[in-house]
């Protein structure tokens, strides 16, 4: 267990939300529904924090040009004036969709100008981000919010980390930031699995080879890989990157409970995963973007456990029996790594 280097008692949340992120519906059969913001809320309760509410932001339009094409924002922007409808097979709009995607991607920025020593953020944002590419919604994201604040904040001279655990490949981000140096991208997800990228001998691009880490892994896997991804890995490369901040796409559908995947981490896992960020930053250097999760419990108790893991709470590293596959990425990675960072 690593321990954090940061005194992390008394730690409160800035919790970051808006009333359009609710009105962003999607449709009674849509697993990405306003119902998770619910069990967000109830997760935030739960995890004994103090909580300061703040309300997002609308984006403003230039850092959102500095991710996405001014067409494809225009566009985005008349499509959902014109009534809104299917985007892509899997990305449903409304009326509504556009002031929640805007508020979401100003979310991140907010939360940097404002967070202070002695806290951390949480933004419960809709419709999520990081699937959606330059050009393109896909995968029930408009806007790629956490590159929004990481393209903020390295246009003011911070070095960022992006650690996405949801269960699938960001592969919006990796996009966006795979030629970009002072981007570390770091990301576990099922595969083969929905968007079928993110794949073990993706390092990124130029001067940037080396800052993006794909660990690939099928299903079944659980949080013995994990543990040893984070524990032998993606902390020692973070200490060495020296972030000024953590940015994490954090979905919740790795969880053993989610309808739409099959690994196999539990609650609790969350709690570690978060705790290990607490040694390469202090919690007001992090900002956890939700992601995906549709299993409503299990994303109540992820997420308490997720903060109360940044605010300083111990959790056992997380156990399971990964597939053998599962392990020969892991070796893969970890191998294909040692020849830019010090392992």
């Amino acid at each position: 267990m690593r321990s954090s280097l940061w005194d992390s008692t008394g730690v409160d949340l800035l919790y970051v939300t808006h009333p359009d992120f609710a009105r962003h519906e999607t449709g009674d059969w849509h697993p990405e529904r306003p119902a998770r913001l619910r069990a967000v809320a109830r997760g935030v309760a739960e995890s004994g924090l103090g909580v300061i509410e703040v309300e997002a932001p609308e984006v403003d339009r230039d850092h959102l040009e500095t991710v996405h094409k001014p067409a494809y924002v225009a566009a985005v922007e008349r499509f959902v004036a014109a009534g809104g409808g299917e985007l892509d097979p899997d990305t449903v709009v409304c009326e509504h969709s556009w002031s929640a995607a805007v508020h979401a991607a100003g979310a991140g920025i907010e939360a940097v100008r404002l967070l202070q020593p002695g806290q951390t953020a949480f933004l419960a944002t809709r419709p999520p981000g990081h699937h959606a590419l330059p050009d393109r919604a896909m995968g029930f994201c408009l806007f790629n919010n956490v590159a929004v604040t990481a393209r903020h904040l390295t246009n003011s001279g911070h070095r960022v980390a992006i650690v996405d655990w949801d269960v699938h490949h960001g592969n919006g981000t990796e996009a966006i930031f795979c030629g970009d140096p002072d981007v570390l991208y770091m990301s576990v997800h099922q595969h083969p699995f929905y968007p079928f990228e993110g794949e073990l001998e993706n390092l990124g691009d130029g001067d940037a080879v080396g800052t993006n880490l794909n660990l690939p892994v099928p299903a079944f896997t659980a949080g013995d890989v994990y543990t040893a991804a984070f524990r032998d890995l993606f902390s020692p490369v973070l200490s060495t990157f020296k972030p000024d901040w953590i940015l994490v796409s954090c979905g919740y559908d790795a969880h053993e409970g989610d309808p739409l995947a099959e690994l196999r981490l539990e609650s609790a896992d969350y709690g570690w995963l978060a705790s290990q960020l607490t040694a390469v930053v202090p919690p007001h250097r992090i900002v956890v973007f939700l992601e995906g999760g549709y299993h409503l419990p299990a994303i109540t108790e992820s997420v308490a456990a997720t903060l109360r893991g940044l605010g300083g709470e111990t959790f056992p590293e997380p156990t399971g029996n990964s597939p053998e596959g599962a392990w020969a990425n892991f070796r893969g990675l970890f191998e294909s790594a040692r020849s830019h960072w010090e392992l």
